[in-house]
């Protein structure tokens, strides 16, 4: 029986990035390890015996294999220590070679040679070695034989230069040999076959034929040739068993893909199991998609080669490149020409790698760079856990189960074994599973879980404070994005988590350090009853009503399809207004909606207030805690107009105290507040900053510009229902409409600007525009605010994006305008 001996031991070093953390045999083929094209091979030709030489990642191979029953074949393994060469690899593996002849193969080369044909050849001519041959184009690379017009060697070459060829026919590296082969090969030396062993065998006289192969062989071994193999495969020039059906002639689709029918296919090409493309996205020749691959809306990919595992982004662009598995390639990013991107790696939105850019495994490239020379060692660092809205991301690309899981793991090792943690989600499938994940590692962590299932999130924050827990997590859909989530950590109050408690978090994450109870200290789950009836009691108390029911006020509310829906009907019949309900019902399937989808709601808000006379409409974000605001004439209040209307009614009515407002808002505030006896108290623009300002005893309000409110005498968080509750009690104590108080606020002239920034540059950024500001009045709560006679301008890096804010504000448009050019300038010179 003629046994076979795949060589698996190579580190294919000419490949990586694609081999730094896999071997060479793994590296996909059209979604199969080319070792496992090789082995599909033997066992076409009857060869299942086979003998498997490995060393390095060796057990990443003996994985994958296992004992070849799943293929059908019997795999043994024969593992090196110290790499032996090609020869010495076999001489290693020699106990199981010993009494027949054999095929030697390597396990990352792609053929379909006829091995049977090939050993036929070699019984025929009764040989001692057969070297398998091929006439190729450019031999450089290869060894070159010559052979008489029988096969008999004549002649071996090894990687000749120009000036040596002197054939085209090359050896592939499979062999046919008698096993007293393995005696010319001292046990455990570096021997190689072509530069050792048969030179040697051709100057003893040994019978050495050559048989020149007609099928397809391609070494892999460099990227052009593994990009190559790929359209070969595509062609039908190389025959594999290509998984799947062929849905249209050469777009093949495994099973559990999902193609959108507007989707723009162009074979051939092949698109993996359970592959996701979406409708608008456009794969083009010679692309191949890996298992689980998705390709989002406007994304086009021609000659692309796709790992398993990729997220691709709205409108990316990929052309003739690599991407390795697990890799996420984010919106608008463009891949050129023979760049190869490693596994584990995240390119950011508009990120630019160019040709021929090898970017290693777990490498982060920053949104807007612009990628020309190869990223081996160095790591921008991936961003930190938290942004503005919490910890966000992409639902199972960039939060998981599993990121869920050792999230809670690490906000439970924060606290103390018994702690409790309130949980709760909007009305998304998403945010339903996550959370799911949330809860199971926080009792495995002892922590007792109080689970308001869908809640609004002032709710949430409310029961957080109210019941002595230590903190809570609320998951939510991203405003304006279906596709991504958003968990919100909170701290006892109810407040978003300070930046030191971050900080803390996130140390525990990255170094995994992850408490886990014991079997008897399991925590437990609960449901608390009249959550809703609860909050509704006490905001009902706490919030100044009177007036409402004499004024015979008419309002109109938007829920937005959200979670409000479930408290207002406790709050509504009791406070004795005449209120219009719209939206007022929970969608999992669209659980927050697009910027589109909210200017449409709005426009029929305005329209539906208008029509009926009422007083005003509000609207509510889908977990209840921001609004926007529609005044009696239908026109909708902007968001930096609404903070300074329920600022002057509030101000009105108090006489006294403080309000606190991030640097960002307009300095008219002050000009209100100033005229009805109150004063400002300026916060940064943290999530945390806010509710840490309005939990002081004299502040009798606050807001974010962001259409959230803080109603301090209810909580210090953000709470659009509370909100909606104290503007009715304003509006009809004073009986005044949003309008006439609108109109009697001055104007604000505030603009604003985003400019880009590489991470690297963004000290020396602030740093400019200190110096640039000698000699003026500076205000350094929150970035750098300069403040000169015609106004201010404000500049901010974003701790979360590649990019820095400005805003100007002036006597006038011109001025505000001249002051953020001037400023932008600055800002893009020490960007450079």
């Amino acid at each position: 029986m003629v046994r076979a001996v795949v060589m698996a031991g190579g580190e294919g070093t000419r490949l990586r990035p694609m081999t730094a953390n896999q071997p060479k045999p793994l590296l996909p083929v059209v979604n199969r390890p080319i070792m496992e094209h090789v082995l599909r091979l033997l066992k076409a030709h009857g060869l299942t015996e086979t003998v498997v030489t490995v060393q390095f990642l060796a057990a990443l191979v003996r994985t994958y294999f296992g004992d070849g029953e799943e293929l059908g074949m019997s795999l043994h393994y024969a593992t090196e220590e110290v790499p032996l060469g090609t020869a010495g690899s076999v001489r290693n593996a020699a106990a199981m070679l010993r009494d027949d002849r054999f095929l030697v193969i390597s396990g990352d080369a792609l053929t379909d040679i006829d091995l049977t044909d090939m050993i036929r050849f070699h019984r025929e001519h009764g040989a001692l070695v057969t070297i398998g041959l091929k006439r190729v184009p450019n031999p450089l690379e290869f060894g070159i034989v010559i052979v008489d017009e029988r096969g008999r060697v004549q002649r071996f070459l090894e990687k000749p230069t120009w000036g040596q060829v002197f054939s085209d026919t090359v050896n592939t590296g499979i062999y046919v040999m008698e096993p007293e082969v393995l005696d010319e090969i001292a046990p455990g030396e570096a021997v190689d076959w072509s530069a050792d062993v048969f030179p040697r065998l051709l100057t003893k006289g040994a019978p050495l034929y050559g048989y020149i192969a007609e099928g397809y062989w391609e070494d892999v071994g460099t990227h052009e040739s593994y990009l190559k193999a790929h359209a070969d495969a595509l062609s039908g020039r190389v025959r594999l068993d290509l998984a799947g059906f062929e849905l249209s002639p050469g777009v093949w689709v495994a099973e559990g893909a999902s193609v959108d029918a507007d989707a723009v296919l162009k074979g051939p090409l092949y698109i993996g199991d359970y592959a996701k493309v979406e409708a608008g996205a456009e794969l083009r020749e010679y692309t191949v998609l890996g298992s689980n691959a998705v390709v989002r809306e406007g994304a086009v990919l021609h000659r692309a080669v796709v790992h398993d595992n990729v997220y691709i982004g709205p409108g990316a662009h990929l052309r003739g490149c690599v991407v390795g598995k697990n890799t996420d390639v984010m919106a608008s990013a463009r891949v050129e020409e023979g760049a190869v991107v490693g596994d584990e790696c995240v390119i950011e939105s508009e990120a630019y790698i160019t040709s021929g850019v090898k970017v290693y495994p777990f490498k982060t490239i920053e949104a807007g760079a612009v990628v020309n020379t190869s990223v081996i060692w160095e790591s921008r660092g991936q961003r930190g856990l938290f942004g503005p809205r919490g910890v966000s991301g992409l639902v199972n690309v960039e939060i998981t189960p599993e990121l869920c899981v050792r999230l809670a793991s690490a906000y439970a090792t924060t606290m103390k074994k018994g702690s409790s943690v309130v949980t709760s989600r909007d009305s998304s499938r998403a945010a339903r599973a996550l959370k799911r994940a949330v809860i199971s590692a926080l009792n495995a962590s002892a922590i007792n879980v109080l689970d308001l299932e869908a809640s609004p999130l002032p709710v949430a924050r409310f029961h957080t404070a109210r019941e002595t827990a230590a903190g809570g997590i609320a998951l939510r859909t991203t405003p304006g994005d279906p596709q991504s989530v958003d968990i919100v950590f909170m701290d006892e109050r109810g407040a978003d988590l300070s930046q030191g408690a971050q900080r803390k978090l996130e140390r525990v994450f990255s170094r995994q350090e992850f408490r886990r109870a014991f079997p008897g200290e399991i925590a437990e789950l609960g449901f608390p009853a009249r959550a809703v009836e609860d909050y509704a009691r006490e905001l009902l108390r706490c919030v100044d009503m009177s007036g409402v029911p004499d004024a015979d006020l008419k309002v109109v509310v938007d829920c937005a399809g959200g979670t409000s829906s479930l408290v207002l009907p406790a709050l509504l019949g009791r406070i004795g207004v005449d209120v219009l309900t719209v939206n007022a019902r929970l969608s999992d399937a669209r659980p927050t909606e697009t910027l589109a989808e909210r200017r449409r709601d709005l426009q029929r808000l305005a329209e539906l207030v208008g029509s009926s006379r009422a007083a005003f409409g509000v609207r509510f974000d889908p977990v209840g805690e921001r609004v926007a605001l529609v005044d009696e004439t239908g026109r909708l209040i902007s968001d930096e107009r609404a903070l300074l209307v329920v600022l002057d009614l509030v101000a009105a009515e108090r006489g006294s105290g403080r309000v606190a407002l991030p640097v960002t808002t307009t300095r008219v505030a002050e000009q209100v507040c100033g005229f009805h006896g109150v004063r400002v108290e300026w916060t940064s623009t943290a999530v945390d900053a806010l509710t840490a300002a309005a939990s002081a005893p004299d502040v009798i309000f606050a807001a974010d510009g962001r259409g959230g409110f803080v109603v301090p005498e209810f909580g210090p968080t953000v709470d659009g229902l509370a909100v909606f509750l104290r503007l009715l009690g304003l509006v009809a104590r004073t009986r005044l409409s949003l309008s006439q108080i609108d109109a009697r606020i001055p104007e604000a002239e505030l603009l604003r600007r985003t400019v880009p920034t590489p991470w690297a540059a963004k000290g020396a950024v602030m740093r400019s525009v200190i110096e640039a500001a000698e000699g003026l009045e500076l205000d350094t709560t929150d970035g750098v605010r300069v403040v000169t006679d015609e106004g201010w301008t404000l500049v901010l890096p974003d701790p979360v994006e590649a990019v820095t804010h400005l805003w100007a504000e002036g006597q006038d448009v011109d001025t505000a305008q001249a002051m953020l050019e001037h400023w932008a300038g600055v800002v893009e010179r020490a960007a450079r």
